[in-house]
């Protein structure tokens, strides 16, 4: 079964997460809006001067020149903050900063550096036109504006935004929970003296920080020995506090690889067993009350590449973030691939302005010391070599 198909099968048993929150501005970014967040207020609410100089009524000043300034009264002066009324008379001014409120009946502002500075009367050397360096009120946002979206997920600028109309909470849908299963007696965790045979359990932490660095919530992590009844109580221990499950090790078909049997016993619906890649053939996919499971291989490179394969497509769908969806593109491929593989295969690369570059190191699905250099998968179709300056197809790789 080719991936696309598997991922459409799980796409067809997931929901969105429908729990919503409310979380204060600071705690909003990252997260999914509710709503639609609307503008109360106009912003700005004033009318207020786009630089340092004087408020003046623009037909008054239409003929200034270096060679004939137009005096004028200057009534006061508005810093930001100030809101002095100082009322329009004929041939006045008023001395304003960037950002100060401009009083009714006057029209723009003069820049301090076309004056002579002056504090109770200033000559002006140049024109300005009607409402030049004058932001009008609203300019920005109008009152009921729409300032972020429903379904739309809040940045760093939206945070701006929404600080800027005031805005203290914001509704957002909860996180995503995810449960995190390692198989295997060999696996040690770290700050534990290593023994013979055993090794450091590198998937879970990895997968763990991947998840969190999106926001995510591990609500459920464990690590199982081979021994089937523990591991079929914990897939259901996990289904029942999480969004998504994700279990690395014991896919295949070893003495100990004993997943299948554990999903069997928790009761999971199995969609798909195989899928027609390389690393990761044996990945499996199933459905435990409603809640996904994606079983991946115990190979830390087959883990990762599988992981970023399935795992972002259900997050974007079931936290409505489309930005968590892979981006794939087109690239000129740098140098030789010659081994045919009867699978389509992702290998590790790095691409770098339309270019690909392999490493020169292994592309064992045991070995991810040289990931650290890349930025990619490629993506190369089953039956087929590749020679440098081929166009082929890469997809981003968010672990990076």
């Amino acid at each position: 079964m080719e991936i696309e198909e598997c991922i459409g099968l799980f796409l067809e048993k997931v929901t969105p997460v429908s729990e919503t929150e409310r979380v204060h501005l600071t705690k909003a970014c990252g997260r999914v809006a509710v709503k639609d967040i609307c503008a109360a207020e106009p912003v700005p609410a004033f009318p207020k001067s786009a630089m340092d100089g004087y408020a003046v009524c623009a037909a008054e000043v239409a003929c200034a020149s270096r060679e004939k300034p137009v005096i004028l009264d200057v009534l006061g002066e508005n810093c930001a903050g100030d809101c002095n009324e100082l009322p329009y008379v004929p041939n006045s001014a008023v001395r304003v900063m960037t950002g100060a409120y401009i009083p009714e009946g006057f029209d723009a502002v003069i820049r301090q550096e076309d004056t002579d500075y002056g504090m109770e009367r200033v000559a002006v050397y140049a024109p300005v036109k009607p409402y030049m360096n004058y932001c009008k009120i609203g300019e920005d946002m109008k009152s009921g504006e729409i300032a972020v979206q429903k379904d739309s997920l809040i940045t760093p600028l939206h945070v701006g935004m929404l600080a800027g109309i005031g805005t203290e909470y914001v509704d957002v849908y909860r996180q995503l929970r995810v449960a995190l299963i390692s198989t295997g007696s060999e696996l040690t965790p770290i700050g534990a003296a290593l023994k013979k045979g055993k090794i450091y359990n590198s998937i879970l932490y990895m997968l763990k920080a991947a998840v969190e660095r999106e926001g995510f919530v591990v609500s459920y992590e464990r690590v199982c020995a081979d021994e089937e009844l523990s591991l079929g109580r914990m897939l259901a221990e996990a289904a029942d506090c999480a969004d998504i499950v994700i279990t690395t090790g014991g896919v295949s078909v070893g003495k100990k690889d004993l997943l299948p049997a554990a999903l069997e016993r928790a009761g999971a619906k199995r969609l798909f067993a195989r899928a027609n890649i390389q690393p990761g053939t044996p990945t499996i996919g199933s459905v435990l009350n409603g809640i996904p499971i994606l079983s991946l291989s115990g190979n830390p490179y087959a883990a990762v590449v599988n992981f970023e394969i399935y795992f972002w497509e259900l997050a974007a769908a079931m936290t409505r973030n489309h930005g968590l969806n892979p981006v794939v593109r087109t690239a000129v491929l740098k140098s030789d691939y010659p081994k045919i593989n009867k699978l389509r295969r992702f290998v590790r690369a790095y691409e770098e302005h339309g270019e690909v570059f392999l490493p020169t190191q292994t592309h064992a699905s045991s070995v991810i010391s040289n990931m650290t250099q890349c930025n990619c998968y490629l993506d190369i179709a089953a039956g087929t070599a590749l020679s440098a300056g081929d166009t082929v197809t890469v997809r981003n790789m968010r672990l990076c």
